[in-house]
């Protein structure tokens, strides 16, 4: 199966966290956390949004930004409201990370700078400041995932008291 990865840049709202947490087991893509956090990882709120997924994460934590891009290599893509690239336009390698800032600030400008070509957008009105970040990344997942037919994911689901 190829490898994805979600990254989340100090993420601030733990219900976020918890529901990217929760398309990660549910999808097979690999979490990194990357601190400082606006919450306790213990936070009942994170727990209650995955709580019977958290053991199904594949999990890293990393306690900067430099520590993760130090430790981690791979095709980074920066989802962004500032990208020039529409997300649904790139095709997406085995071995992605997908990375996703702070709630209220988003990912840091020097990155996105140093990384045009790479930061992504997924299009919406102007004049809104942006969407959901757990509503972001399962767009994001599930477009990569499309892009890969859905590798290891069941396609078709069953009733439970009636056969199709």
């Amino acid at each position: 199966m190829k490898n994805l990865n979600i990254v989340l840049l100090q993420p601030q709202i733990p219900q976020n966290t918890g529901n990217i947490a929760r398309t990660c087991a549910v999808t097979g893509a690999r979490l990194h956390l990357v601190k400082p956090f606006g919450f306790e990882i213990t936070d009942k709120n994170l727990k209650r949004a995955g709580l019977d997924y958290w053991d199904k994460l594949d999990i890293s934590y990393y306690n900067s930004t430099e520590e993760f891009f130090s430790v981690n290599t791979g095709n980074f893509y920066y989802f962004t409201t500032k990208g020039k690239n529409v997300y649904s336009e790139i095709n997406y390698p085995d071995n992605a990370f997908i990375i996703f800032g702070r709630e209220d600030k988003g990912i840091d400008e020097d990155i996105l700078y140093k990384n045009e070509e790479y930061c992504v957008r997924i299009p919406m009105r102007n004049n809104l400041r942006s969407l959901n970040l757990s509503n972001s990344a399962a767009i994001a997942v599930y477009e990569v995932l499309r892009q890969w037919e859905f590798p290891d994911l069941a396609k078709e689901g069953n009733l439970t008291k009636y056969s199709w």
